[in-house]
Protein backbone atom coordinates (compact mmCIF):
# COMPACT_ATOMS: atom_id res chain seq x y z
CA UNK A 1 0.00 0.00 0.00
CA UNK A 2 1.37 3.29 -0.98
CA UNK A 3 1.62 5.95 1.69
CA UNK A 4 2.44 9.30 1.60
CA UNK A 5 5.38 10.97 3.86
CA UNK A 6 3.40 12.56 7.21
CA UNK A 7 6.56 15.43 7.40
CA UNK A 8 6.24 18.55 5.63
CA UNK A 9 8.57 18.72 3.16
CA UNK A 10 10.93 21.98 3.26
CA UNK A 11 14.74 21.95 1.79
CA UNK A 12 16.24 24.73 1.18
CA UNK A 13 17.90 23.60 -2.13
CA UNK A 14 14.56 22.69 -3.47
CA UNK A 15 15.86 18.80 -4.89
CA UNK A 16 13.28 16.66 -4.84
CA UNK A 17 15.72 14.16 -3.43
CA UNK A 18 15.98 15.80 -0.13
CA UNK A 19 11.88 15.04 0.27
CA UNK A 20 12.96 11.29 -0.81
CA UNK A 21 15.54 11.06 2.41
CA UNK A 22 13.27 12.79 5.11
CA UNK A 23 10.36 10.14 4.12
CA UNK A 24 12.71 7.92 4.78
CA UNK A 25 14.13 8.75 8.07
CA UNK A 26 10.51 8.55 9.24
CA UNK A 27 10.14 5.07 7.99
CA UNK A 28 7.38 5.82 5.44
CA UNK A 29 7.74 4.97 1.45
CA UNK A 30 8.07 7.66 -0.98
CA UNK A 31 5.46 8.27 -3.54
CA UNK A 32 7.45 7.41 -6.41
CA UNK A 33 5.15 9.08 -8.70
CA UNK A 34 4.79 12.37 -7.10
CA UNK A 35 8.97 12.56 -7.32
CA UNK A 36 8.99 11.52 -10.64
CA UNK A 37 6.50 14.63 -12.12
CA UNK A 38 8.80 16.57 -10.18
CA UNK A 39 11.86 15.70 -11.51
CA UNK A 40 10.75 15.83 -15.08
CA UNK A 41 9.89 19.39 -14.55
CA UNK A 42 11.22 21.73 -17.62
CA UNK A 43 14.16 22.77 -15.98
CA UNK A 44 13.95 26.16 -18.36
CA UNK A 45 17.59 26.44 -19.62
CA UNK A 46 20.67 24.74 -18.68
CA UNK A 47 23.61 22.91 -20.94
CA UNK A 48 21.09 20.20 -21.76
CA UNK A 49 18.27 22.31 -23.00
CA UNK A 50 19.95 24.36 -24.87
CA UNK A 51 22.18 21.92 -26.56
CA UNK A 52 18.58 20.44 -27.55
CA UNK A 53 17.28 23.53 -29.02
CA UNK A 54 20.56 23.55 -31.21
CA UNK A 55 19.81 20.58 -32.64
CA UNK A 56 15.85 21.17 -32.88
CA UNK A 57 17.00 23.77 -35.07
CA UNK A 58 18.93 22.38 -37.40
CA UNK A 59 16.40 19.82 -37.84
CA UNK A 60 14.06 22.20 -38.72
CA UNK A 61 16.82 23.59 -41.11
CA UNK A 62 16.63 20.81 -42.87
CA UNK A 63 12.77 20.09 -42.72
CA UNK A 64 10.58 22.67 -42.76
CA UNK A 65 13.27 24.57 -44.17
CA UNK A 66 13.42 22.77 -46.53
CA UNK A 67 9.59 23.40 -47.26
CA UNK A 68 9.61 27.13 -47.00
CA UNK A 69 12.43 27.11 -49.66
CA UNK A 70 10.03 25.72 -52.27
CA UNK A 71 9.16 28.62 -54.19
CA UNK A 72 12.44 28.83 -55.72
CA UNK A 73 11.73 25.08 -56.83
CA UNK A 74 8.91 26.85 -58.08
CA UNK A 75 10.29 28.74 -60.38
CA UNK A 76 12.94 26.80 -61.48
CA UNK A 77 10.03 24.33 -62.10
CA UNK A 78 7.97 26.37 -63.76
CA UNK A 79 10.89 28.42 -65.93
CA UNK A 80 12.78 25.26 -67.35
CA UNK A 81 12.23 21.60 -65.48
CA UNK A 82 8.38 21.08 -65.87
CA UNK A 83 7.61 23.30 -68.44
CA UNK A 84 4.98 20.75 -69.76
CA UNK A 85 2.65 21.08 -66.23
CA UNK A 86 0.90 24.28 -65.30
CA UNK A 87 1.94 26.12 -62.24
CA UNK A 88 -1.61 24.62 -60.55
CA UNK A 89 0.06 20.83 -61.09
CA UNK A 90 3.80 22.51 -60.22
CA UNK A 91 2.09 24.23 -56.80
CA UNK A 92 1.02 21.05 -55.77
CA UNK A 93 3.92 19.70 -55.33
CA UNK A 94 5.26 22.03 -52.43
CA UNK A 95 1.44 21.70 -51.22
CA UNK A 96 1.69 17.94 -51.05
CA UNK A 97 4.67 18.62 -49.11
CA UNK A 98 3.18 20.91 -46.25
CA UNK A 99 0.24 18.95 -46.31
CA UNK A 100 1.60 15.89 -45.44
CA UNK A 101 3.41 17.89 -42.97
CA UNK A 102 0.83 18.22 -40.86
CA UNK A 103 -1.80 15.69 -41.52
CA UNK A 104 1.14 13.34 -39.91
CA UNK A 105 1.79 15.61 -37.02
CA UNK A 106 -0.40 13.53 -34.12
CA UNK A 107 0.94 10.29 -35.40
CA UNK A 108 4.99 11.78 -35.11
CA UNK A 109 4.19 12.88 -31.92
CA UNK A 110 3.02 9.49 -30.35
CA UNK A 111 5.48 7.65 -32.19
CA UNK A 112 7.89 10.06 -30.58
CA UNK A 113 6.44 9.61 -27.15
CA UNK A 114 6.85 6.11 -27.73
CA UNK A 115 10.03 5.71 -28.89
CA UNK A 116 12.16 8.99 -28.04
CA UNK A 117 14.25 11.26 -29.97
CA UNK A 118 17.10 8.74 -29.52
CA UNK A 119 16.02 6.37 -32.19
CA UNK A 120 13.32 8.92 -34.24
CA UNK A 121 15.58 11.40 -34.84
CA UNK A 122 18.43 9.22 -36.83
CA UNK A 123 15.63 7.35 -38.79
CA UNK A 124 13.94 10.82 -39.81
CA UNK A 125 17.84 11.59 -41.45
CA UNK A 126 17.80 8.69 -43.03
CA UNK A 127 14.50 9.20 -44.64
CA UNK A 128 15.12 12.92 -45.43
CA UNK A 129 19.19 12.64 -46.89
CA UNK A 130 17.75 9.45 -49.21
CA UNK A 131 14.41 11.49 -50.25
CA UNK A 132 17.06 13.78 -51.59
CA UNK A 133 19.61 11.85 -53.06
CA UNK A 134 16.71 10.23 -54.99
CA UNK A 135 15.45 13.62 -56.08
CA UNK A 136 18.98 14.70 -57.33
CA UNK A 137 18.22 12.24 -59.86
CA UNK A 138 15.13 12.67 -61.38
CA UNK A 139 14.71 13.91 -64.76
CA UNK A 140 13.24 16.84 -66.76
CA UNK A 141 9.47 16.54 -67.94
CA UNK A 142 8.99 13.65 -65.26
CA UNK A 143 6.60 15.13 -62.46
CA UNK A 144 5.85 11.90 -60.90
CA UNK A 145 9.01 11.59 -59.76
CA UNK A 146 9.25 15.35 -57.99
CA UNK A 147 5.93 14.28 -56.51
CA UNK A 148 6.90 11.00 -55.13
CA UNK A 149 10.21 12.11 -53.51
CA UNK A 150 9.80 15.34 -52.82
CA UNK A 151 6.41 15.11 -51.62
CA UNK A 152 5.68 11.86 -50.61
CA UNK A 153 9.19 10.40 -49.24
CA UNK A 154 10.71 13.59 -48.04
CA UNK A 155 7.85 14.67 -46.23
CA UNK A 156 7.65 11.20 -43.92
CA UNK A 157 11.21 11.66 -42.92
CA UNK A 158 10.79 15.49 -42.31
CA UNK A 159 7.62 14.83 -40.00
CA UNK A 160 8.84 12.50 -37.54
CA UNK A 161 11.86 14.80 -37.00
CA UNK A 162 10.61 18.67 -37.20
CA UNK A 163 7.44 17.94 -35.19
CA UNK A 164 9.08 15.72 -32.37
CA UNK A 165 11.87 18.26 -32.43
CA UNK A 166 8.80 20.89 -31.13
CA UNK A 167 7.38 18.89 -28.70
CA UNK A 168 11.17 18.42 -27.36
CA UNK A 169 10.54 21.83 -26.45
CA UNK A 170 7.77 21.58 -23.83
CA UNK A 171 10.04 18.78 -22.44
CA UNK A 172 12.91 21.29 -21.35
CA UNK A 173 11.28 24.92 -21.27
CA UNK A 174 7.67 26.39 -19.69
CA UNK A 175 7.90 29.75 -19.37
CA UNK A 176 10.72 30.32 -21.96
CA UNK A 177 8.96 27.67 -24.51
CA UNK A 178 7.68 30.69 -27.26
CA UNK A 179 11.21 31.56 -27.11
CA UNK A 180 12.64 27.86 -27.76
CA UNK A 181 10.21 27.19 -30.32
CA UNK A 182 10.72 31.20 -32.04
CA UNK A 183 14.58 29.65 -32.16
CA UNK A 184 13.75 26.67 -33.76
CA UNK A 185 11.04 27.82 -36.51
CA UNK A 186 13.66 30.22 -37.19
CA UNK A 187 16.06 27.70 -38.03
CA UNK A 188 13.07 27.06 -40.83
CA UNK A 189 13.18 30.45 -41.87
CA UNK A 190 17.21 30.27 -42.10
CA UNK A 191 16.85 27.06 -44.32
CA UNK A 192 14.58 28.97 -46.65
CA UNK A 193 16.81 31.73 -46.95
CA UNK A 194 19.71 29.62 -47.73
CA UNK A 195 17.68 26.69 -50.10
CA UNK A 196 16.53 29.18 -52.67
CA UNK A 197 20.13 31.00 -52.72
CA UNK A 198 21.94 27.62 -53.29
CA UNK A 199 19.05 26.85 -56.37
CA UNK A 200 19.53 30.32 -57.72
CA UNK A 201 23.27 30.23 -57.59
CA UNK A 202 24.74 26.48 -58.11
CA UNK A 203 22.18 25.06 -60.85
CA UNK A 204 23.30 27.36 -63.75
CA UNK A 205 27.02 26.50 -62.32
CA UNK A 206 26.72 22.44 -61.61
CA UNK A 207 23.27 21.24 -62.72
CA UNK A 208 20.11 20.60 -61.01
CA UNK A 209 21.49 17.14 -59.81
CA UNK A 210 24.84 18.41 -58.21
CA UNK A 211 22.94 21.38 -56.76
CA UNK A 212 20.35 18.89 -55.04
CA UNK A 213 22.95 16.57 -53.59
CA UNK A 214 25.16 19.31 -52.11
CA UNK A 215 21.52 20.33 -50.09
CA UNK A 216 21.67 16.43 -48.87
CA UNK A 217 24.84 16.63 -48.00
CA UNK A 218 24.08 19.44 -45.83
CA UNK A 219 21.44 17.76 -44.32
CA UNK A 220 23.35 14.84 -43.55
CA UNK A 221 25.87 16.90 -41.70
CA UNK A 222 23.00 18.92 -39.88
CA UNK A 223 21.68 15.60 -38.72
CA UNK A 224 24.61 14.14 -37.40
CA UNK A 225 24.97 17.53 -35.11
CA UNK A 226 21.42 16.88 -34.21
CA UNK A 227 21.75 13.25 -33.11
CA UNK A 228 24.72 14.48 -30.55
CA UNK A 229 23.52 17.37 -29.25
CA UNK A 230 19.73 16.47 -28.81
CA UNK A 231 18.79 15.46 -25.51
CA UNK A 232 15.66 13.20 -24.24
CA UNK A 233 14.40 13.89 -20.92
CA UNK A 234 11.12 12.54 -20.14
CA UNK A 235 10.87 8.39 -19.97
CA UNK A 236 9.03 6.93 -23.29
CA UNK A 237 5.42 5.15 -23.15
CA UNK A 238 3.44 2.71 -24.63
CA UNK A 239 2.51 3.73 -28.29
CA UNK A 240 -1.67 4.47 -28.05
CA UNK A 241 -3.98 3.33 -29.76
CA UNK A 242 -4.83 5.17 -33.52
CA UNK A 243 -7.99 6.29 -32.16
CA UNK A 244 -6.17 8.02 -29.78
CA UNK A 245 -3.48 9.61 -31.71
CA UNK A 246 -5.68 12.67 -32.25
CA UNK A 247 -8.15 14.65 -29.79
CA UNK A 248 -11.16 15.90 -31.29
CA UNK A 249 -13.30 16.38 -28.84
CA UNK A 250 -11.40 19.88 -28.37
CA UNK A 251 -13.39 21.11 -30.98
CA UNK A 252 -16.44 20.85 -28.35
CA UNK A 253 -14.07 23.57 -27.02
CA UNK A 254 -15.30 26.52 -28.67
CA UNK A 255 -12.37 28.57 -28.28
CA UNK A 256 -9.76 26.07 -29.51
CA UNK A 257 -12.81 25.49 -32.54
CA UNK A 258 -12.41 29.04 -33.33
CA UNK A 259 -8.85 29.12 -33.12
CA UNK A 260 -8.64 26.07 -35.44
CA UNK A 261 -11.21 27.89 -37.88
CA UNK A 262 -8.70 30.59 -38.01
CA UNK A 263 -5.60 28.60 -38.36
CA UNK A 264 -7.34 27.09 -41.06
CA UNK A 265 -8.09 30.18 -43.20
CA UNK A 266 -4.95 31.65 -42.46
CA UNK A 267 -2.62 28.72 -43.45
CA UNK A 268 -5.19 28.93 -46.94
CA UNK A 269 -3.47 32.13 -47.50
CA UNK A 270 -0.09 32.58 -45.82
CA UNK A 271 2.03 29.87 -47.76
CA UNK A 272 1.01 32.10 -51.12
CA UNK A 273 3.50 34.85 -51.08
CA UNK A 274 6.52 32.44 -50.14
CA UNK A 275 5.07 30.47 -53.55
CA UNK A 276 4.34 33.25 -55.95
CA UNK A 277 5.70 36.33 -54.99
CA UNK A 278 9.06 35.58 -56.97
CA UNK A 279 7.02 34.77 -60.08
CA UNK A 280 5.06 37.79 -59.60
CA UNK A 281 8.20 39.87 -59.40
CA UNK A 282 9.63 38.13 -63.02
CA UNK A 283 6.35 38.56 -64.69
CA UNK A 284 6.05 42.63 -63.79
CA UNK A 285 10.12 42.78 -63.91
CA UNK A 286 12.11 40.10 -65.90
CA UNK A 287 15.71 40.43 -66.05
CA UNK A 288 15.35 42.08 -62.57
CA UNK A 289 18.52 40.66 -60.34
CA UNK A 290 16.41 41.06 -57.61
CA UNK A 291 13.81 38.44 -58.47
CA UNK A 292 16.00 35.43 -57.40
CA UNK A 293 16.18 37.09 -53.91
CA UNK A 294 12.75 37.83 -53.04
CA UNK A 295 11.93 34.78 -51.75
CA UNK A 296 15.54 34.43 -49.54
CA UNK A 297 14.26 38.19 -48.40
CA UNK A 298 10.80 36.78 -46.94
CA UNK A 299 12.20 33.82 -45.30
CA UNK A 300 14.98 36.42 -43.60
CA UNK A 301 12.90 38.91 -42.34
CA UNK A 302 10.23 36.11 -40.93
CA UNK A 303 13.37 35.00 -38.48
CA UNK A 304 12.37 38.31 -36.44
CA UNK A 305 8.68 37.45 -36.71
CA UNK A 306 9.23 33.71 -35.39
CA UNK A 307 11.79 34.77 -32.68
CA UNK A 308 9.77 38.28 -31.10
CA UNK A 309 6.90 36.25 -29.86
CA UNK A 310 9.58 35.03 -26.92
CA UNK A 311 10.27 38.13 -26.25
CA UNK A 312 7.12 39.65 -26.23
CA UNK A 313 4.11 37.07 -25.89
CA UNK A 314 4.32 37.42 -22.13
CA UNK A 315 3.70 41.28 -22.14
CA UNK A 316 1.36 41.43 -24.96
CA UNK A 317 -0.76 37.58 -24.67
CA UNK A 318 -0.25 34.66 -27.20
CA UNK A 319 -4.20 35.21 -28.75
CA UNK A 320 -3.10 38.68 -28.79
CA UNK A 321 -0.92 38.44 -30.80
CA UNK A 322 -1.37 35.81 -32.87
CA UNK A 323 -4.60 37.24 -34.25
CA UNK A 324 -2.85 40.91 -34.94
CA UNK A 325 -0.19 39.55 -36.70
CA UNK A 326 -2.59 37.68 -38.85
CA UNK A 327 -4.43 40.86 -39.49
CA UNK A 328 -1.23 42.59 -40.36
CA UNK A 329 -0.11 40.35 -43.12
CA UNK A 330 -3.40 40.34 -44.95
CA UNK A 331 -3.11 44.26 -44.46
CA UNK A 332 0.23 44.40 -46.07
CA UNK A 333 -1.08 41.79 -49.10
CA UNK A 334 -3.72 44.33 -49.82
CA UNK A 335 -1.65 47.64 -48.69
CA UNK A 336 1.91 46.73 -50.88
CA UNK A 337 1.82 43.45 -52.62
CA UNK A 338 -2.08 44.27 -54.56
CA UNK A 339 -1.34 48.05 -54.71
CA UNK A 340 2.08 47.73 -57.39
CA UNK A 341 5.26 45.16 -58.63
CA UNK A 342 7.46 47.75 -58.90
CA UNK A 343 10.60 46.45 -57.18
CA UNK A 344 10.91 49.22 -54.25
CA UNK A 345 7.03 47.78 -53.45
CA UNK A 346 8.04 44.25 -54.05
CA UNK A 347 10.84 44.47 -51.75
CA UNK A 348 8.90 46.57 -48.52
CA UNK A 349 6.35 44.24 -49.09
CA UNK A 350 8.33 40.92 -48.67
CA UNK A 351 10.37 42.64 -45.36
CA UNK A 352 7.21 43.66 -43.52
CA UNK A 353 5.16 40.67 -44.66
CA UNK A 354 8.08 38.02 -43.06
CA UNK A 355 8.04 40.24 -39.74
CA UNK A 356 4.30 39.87 -39.55
CA UNK A 357 3.60 36.46 -40.62
CA UNK A 358 6.09 35.17 -38.69
CA UNK A 359 4.48 34.98 -35.43
CA UNK A 360 1.84 32.46 -37.20
CA UNK A 361 4.17 29.62 -36.99
CA UNK A 362 5.31 30.25 -33.45
CA UNK A 363 2.66 30.79 -31.77
CA UNK A 364 0.40 27.73 -32.77
CA UNK A 365 1.51 25.06 -30.15
CA UNK A 366 1.73 28.02 -26.82
CA UNK A 367 -1.65 29.22 -27.71
CA UNK A 368 -3.27 25.36 -27.76
CA UNK A 369 -1.07 24.48 -25.06
CA UNK A 370 -2.62 27.35 -22.75
CA UNK A 371 -6.35 25.98 -23.56
CA UNK A 372 -5.53 21.80 -23.19
CA UNK A 373 -5.09 19.97 -20.42
CA UNK A 374 -1.58 19.05 -19.80
CA UNK A 375 -2.06 15.19 -20.83
CA UNK A 376 -3.99 16.07 -24.07
CA UNK A 377 -1.62 18.76 -25.33
CA UNK A 378 0.57 16.49 -27.79
CA UNK A 379 -3.29 14.84 -29.34
CA UNK A 380 -4.73 18.39 -29.62
CA UNK A 381 -1.86 20.52 -31.37
CA UNK A 382 -1.94 16.85 -33.67
CA UNK A 383 -5.29 17.61 -34.45
CA UNK A 384 -5.30 21.14 -34.95
CA UNK A 385 -2.53 20.81 -37.62
CA UNK A 386 -4.43 17.93 -39.10
CA UNK A 387 -7.48 20.35 -39.45
CA UNK A 388 -5.12 22.72 -40.75
CA UNK A 389 -3.67 20.00 -43.75
CA UNK A 390 -6.57 20.41 -46.22
CA UNK A 391 -6.18 24.55 -46.28
CA UNK A 392 -2.44 23.95 -47.14
CA UNK A 393 -3.02 20.97 -49.86
CA UNK A 394 -6.14 23.65 -51.58
CA UNK A 395 -4.63 27.10 -50.83
CA UNK A 396 -1.72 27.53 -53.15
CA UNK A 397 -2.84 25.52 -55.48
CA UNK A 398 -6.10 26.88 -55.94
CA UNK A 399 -4.12 30.37 -55.84
CA UNK A 400 -1.94 28.90 -58.88
CA UNK A 401 -5.70 28.42 -60.97
CA UNK A 402 -5.79 32.49 -60.71
CA UNK A 403 -2.44 32.60 -62.66
CA UNK A 404 -2.66 30.16 -65.50
CA UNK A 405 -1.74 32.88 -67.64
CA UNK A 406 0.66 35.55 -65.89
CA UNK A 407 -0.64 38.99 -66.43
CA UNK A 408 -0.42 41.77 -63.73
CA UNK A 409 -4.67 41.48 -64.08
CA UNK A 410 -4.44 37.55 -63.04
CA UNK A 411 -1.98 38.01 -60.17
CA UNK A 412 -4.33 40.47 -58.71
CA UNK A 413 -6.97 37.98 -58.92
CA UNK A 414 -4.32 35.85 -56.82
CA UNK A 415 -3.77 38.65 -54.13
CA UNK A 416 -7.38 39.60 -53.19
CA UNK A 417 -7.99 35.47 -52.72
CA UNK A 418 -4.95 35.58 -50.56
CA UNK A 419 -5.58 38.83 -48.89
CA UNK A 420 -9.48 38.31 -48.09
CA UNK A 421 -8.87 34.28 -46.84
CA UNK A 422 -6.25 35.75 -44.52
CA UNK A 423 -8.53 38.66 -43.15
CA UNK A 424 -11.46 35.95 -42.83
CA UNK A 425 -8.50 34.30 -40.29
CA UNK A 426 -7.38 36.90 -38.54
CA UNK A 427 -11.48 37.68 -37.54
CA UNK A 428 -11.68 33.52 -36.06
CA UNK A 429 -8.69 34.03 -33.94
CA UNK A 430 -9.72 37.84 -32.47
CA UNK A 431 -12.83 35.68 -31.96
CA UNK A 432 -10.91 32.98 -30.08
CA UNK A 433 -9.60 35.80 -27.88
CA UNK A 434 -12.30 36.86 -26.77
CA UNK A 435 -14.23 33.79 -26.20
CA UNK A 436 -10.37 33.45 -24.04
CA UNK A 437 -10.61 36.86 -21.98
CA UNK A 438 -13.56 39.19 -22.87
CA UNK A 439 -11.51 41.95 -21.32
CA UNK A 440 -10.39 43.82 -23.99
CA UNK A 441 -6.87 44.61 -22.71
CA UNK A 442 -6.29 41.41 -21.17
CA UNK A 443 -3.24 39.82 -21.99
CA UNK A 444 -4.23 36.52 -23.21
Amino acid sequence: MKLWCRIPFVCCCGAEKCQDIEALKSGNKVDVSATSDISYTPPDGGFKAWSTVLGASLVAFTTFGFSNGYGAFSDFYNAEYLTNFSPTLISMIGALQVFMLYIFAGVAGAVFDAVGPRYLIPSSGVIVVVSLFLLSFTQPQKIYQQFLCQSVLFSIGATFGFFPAIALMSHWFKMKMPYAVGCLVSGASLGGIIFPIMLNTLIPRIGFGWTIRAIAFISLLCYLVAVLTIYPRRPTKPLPRFTQLLDFQGFKDPCYLFLALGCWFAVFSIWNPFFYVGLSAKMANPGSPLNEYYLAILCATSIVGRVSPGLIAFRVGRFNLLWISTFLSATLIFALWYTSFSEVNLVTFVVLYGIAAGPFFTLIPPCVASISPIEKVGARLGSIYAFMASACLAGTPIGGMFIRTRTEANFKHLILFSGLMAFVGAAFLFAARMLRDRRVFAIV
